[in-house]
């Protein structure tokens, strides 16, 4: 069968996109969210009509609304509320770190897999779903509660072990994520980078210059950050998360003008049009006769309980200190289920640098979308105890 054109690619996407958001409606009450109506669009597209070397192409458009998303994420991020809440951030971000080590062994004894596999296994455990964190809180107007900004600052912190274990997988297996070649020298020149353009940031706030705040010179920065992040091995994800935090420091978007009304409209426009594409392309690259399989399944499982146990031990870094401060435990922790985008975007970049297989793409894939669910299952109930409005189910991230 003869490939089919770009035109006819981009109108069989939008019409799986359509498909996806009439049903996205319909199970709303029970707490589906659209990634993974999206995902499973991808899936049944990518293995009839529209398989993924048809999209291959296009994969740098589709990922433009994931690099959109952290850069709004980026912009949430205030230096002043993570040291007002210190304390039980650190033990967060260090039980939700070192919890998903300790499953090491048994992922590389039950299964047979190779160094580099396991730690890119493990990654993705590290990851949470800041996107899915963020938009839920901000759509709940809870997002400057104390649990709402800890809950922020720990999905954000959390992403960047999971990069340095990405990276380390990649480097044992002999691949690249990033295209400088400097090998470890080019995350720690990012991070030396990353510390000189916060000070320039804060110079240029003080000399009372004018920040880029039309659509053109945000996307600038934004395509300018996410390039820098994935050439020096910080992945493009890092990059547009800190062009982000870069952002704010210069001028926040929050300001009521209308150059500012106009960023955020961009922004949004962005992540709402091509993030959907991305999650059905990532569905597309799953191939059905791996969902076949019963190891599939038996993996997934494992990582579905592995995943599941990491984020739950986090509740013991609440301490009866940060209750009394407004902090509510199973508001967190529900928080940090979701893998969400991170996760995806980690198997995805595994995948096409080989370090997984079809089957364990998979697998991961899968673990992503139930800890996504049941996270925003348990937000749901949790949020409603609280006293808060019915939760958001087209939550992505």
């Amino acid at each position: 069968m003869a490939a089919p054109s770009l035109l006819s690619t981009l109108l069989i996407l939008l019409l799986g996109l359509v498909v996806a958001r009439l049903s996205a409606g319909g199970l709303a009450r029970w707490a589906v969210p659209a990634i993974v109506l999206e995902l499973a669009m991808g899936v049944m597209l990518g293995n009839t009509v529209l398989p993924f070397a048809a999209v291959a192409p296009l994969s740098g458009l589709t990922e433009l609304g994931v690099l959109t998303l952290f850069f709004q994420v980026g912009l949430e991020v205030r230096g002043d509320l993570l040291l007002a809440q210190r304390a039980p951030l650190t033990r967060l971000v260090a039980l939700s770190v070192l919890a998903p080590l300790l499953a090491f062994w048994p992922l590389q004894s039950w299964f047979g897999l190779s160094t580099s596999t396991t730690l890119l296994f493990l990654a993705v455990l590290c990851a949470t779903g800041t996107g899915v964190t963020l938009r839920l809180l901000a759509q709940r107007q809870a997002l400057q509660t104390p649990s709402g900004r800890l809950l922020v600052a720990v999905s954000v912190l959390d992403d960047l072990p999971a990069v340095g274990l990405l990276a380390s997988a990649a480097a044992l297996g002999g691949r690249a994520i990033g295209g400088s070649g400097l090998g470890l020298a080019g995350p720690l020149l990012g991070l030396a980078l990353a510390g000189l353009s916060l000070a320039l940031a804060d110079r240029w706030g003080r000399s009372g210059r004018q920040p880029p705040r039309g659509p053109l010179g945000i996307l600038l920065l934004l395509i300018a950050s996410a390039w820098l992040g994935e050439l020096l091995g910080l992945t493009s994800l890092l990059g547009a998360l800190w062009g982000g935090v870069l952002l704010a420091r210069l001028s926040p978007l929050a300001q009521s003008s209308p150059l500012a009304h106009d960023g955020r409209s961009v922004l949004t426009a962005l992540a709402e049009v091509f993030l959907p594409l991305y999650f059905i392309s990532v569905g597309m690259r799953i191939e059905l006769s791996t969902l076949l399989r019963p190891a599939s399944w038996w993996l997934a499982l494992v990582l579905i309980a592995l995943a599941l146990l990491s984020k739950l031990v986090c509740g013991l870094g609440i301490s009866a200190s940060d209750r009394r401060n407004g902090i509510d435990r199973w508001l967190v922790v529900g928080g940090l289920l979701p893998r969400g985008l991170p996760g995806l975007v980690f198997a995805t970049t595994a995948l096409s640098a080989g370090l997984i297989t079809a089957l364990q793409f998979s697998s991961l894939v899968l673990m992503v979308m139930v800890t996504t669910v049941l996270g925003l299952l348990l937000l749901e109930r949790r949020l409603r105890r609280l006293g808060l409005a019915q939760i958001s189910t087209s939550s992505r991230g």
